[in-house]
């Protein structure tokens, strides 16, 4: 048999780009099913994982033979399933578990909101806000249960970049670190751990920070970027933030944290050159069917930056494909 075309090689690796989001949706479904904690102790039949889930048993069986077709799983005997090492992270209790992000990202609300990205594109328009007539965040604040599955996702999300983050950038010439919008404090915390000296302000809106303690040397601080941002730091974290927002509303950020005053690090995926760094360019259009922000390059984020009352002084990239972009007061 001849080899493989060139041309037919390019319509595969299309084709399975193009089919990708059935793969994505099957992940879902075995992350939200719990399928690789089942299978931590070793393998399991598909019928035994049907009764401890609740799931039709063939329909069971064809989506983990589908996965094992992927290397999520491996078939042994007997429709018995184990678990690879692909899809270990898919354990909830994995160091490096994505299993929160997997059960958030096949939500149908959330993928309806994806079906609608010609539209944006067409119009220019927020996906979500056109597919379900609010925006992302007002449609989670009246519905809690979407709004816990998603707060989970990002904890999941940011625990490589904490990380990577801590590794790259050192924050010991700091004496007070303010995390601005900093959720339940994860990447907080790990500063306080790793800088004996150093002390922190945790900020974010009420219902986020209630009941959070980080300890003795953690202020936790309630209220809105958009109005203030709490004084005494010498140095602003905005972590994930400023992407989920177009540059008015992130400019206004930006000044509230100038007033304040200290040093700005803004921890986000920088938009690399002209076909390369997918990551981020997709992540780009997440943001435009979602939240309604944007990714963006050095240069733009230098432009913000000194359009927020900062200057641009460098760009520190960390291995998880996240950067720390310093700004000084101007």
């Amino acid at each position: 048999m001849p080899p493989p075309h060139e041309d037919d090689r390019a319509v595969d690796a299309l084709r399975k780009l193009v089919n990708g989001y059935q793969a994505s949706q099957a992940i879902h479904v075995a992350a939200t099913l719990g399928i690789a904690d089942l299978l931590a102790e070793g393998p399991r039949t598909s019928d035994d994982l049907a009764a401890e889930t609740g799931a039709h048993p063939d329909a069971l069986y064809r989506l983990l033979r589908a996965l094992a077709g992927v290397g999520i799983f491996r078939e042994e005997e007997d429709r018995r399933f184990a678990l690879t090492d692909l899809g270990a992270p898919l354990r909830s209790d994995a160091p490096d578990s994505i299993a929160d992000w997997a059960r958030f990202v096949g939500r149908r609300y959330y993928r309806d909101a994806w079906s609608s990205l010609l539209d944006s594109v067409r119009t220019g328009e927020n996906a979500f806000r056109l597919t379900h007539g609010v925006g992302v965040w007002e449609y989670r604040a009246m519905r809690p249960e979407e709004s816990e599955i998603f707060d989970r996702a990002m904890a999941a999300n940011s625990r490589r970049d904490i990380q990577a983050v801590l590794a790259a950038f050192d924050l010991s010439r700091f004496q007070t670190l303010a995390d601005v919008g900093g959720g339940n404090g994860a990447l907080l915390r790990a500063a306080l751990e790793r800088y004996e000296h150093l002390r922190g302000i945790l900020f974010d809106q009420p219902h986020v920070v209630a009941g959070v303690d980080l300890g003795d040397r953690c202020h936790v601080v309630a209220g809105d970027f958009f109005e203030e941002v709490p004084g005494g730091a010498d140095a602003y974290l905005l972590k994930s933030i400023l992407h989920d927002w177009e540059d008015e509303e992130s400019i206004a950020i930006l000044r509230n944290v100038r007033r304040a005053g200290g040093v700005l690090l803004v921890v986000e995926r920088v938009v690399g050159p002209p076909n390369e760094g997918p990551e981020a360019k997709l992540s780009d259009l997440n943001m435009l069917v979602a939240p309604g922000g944007r990714e963006r390059t050095e240069a733009e984020y230098a432009a913000l930056f000194e359009a927020g009352g900062f200057r641009l002084v460098g760009v520190t990239p960390t291995e998880s494909g996240a950067d720390v972009l310093e700004g000084a007061p101007a």
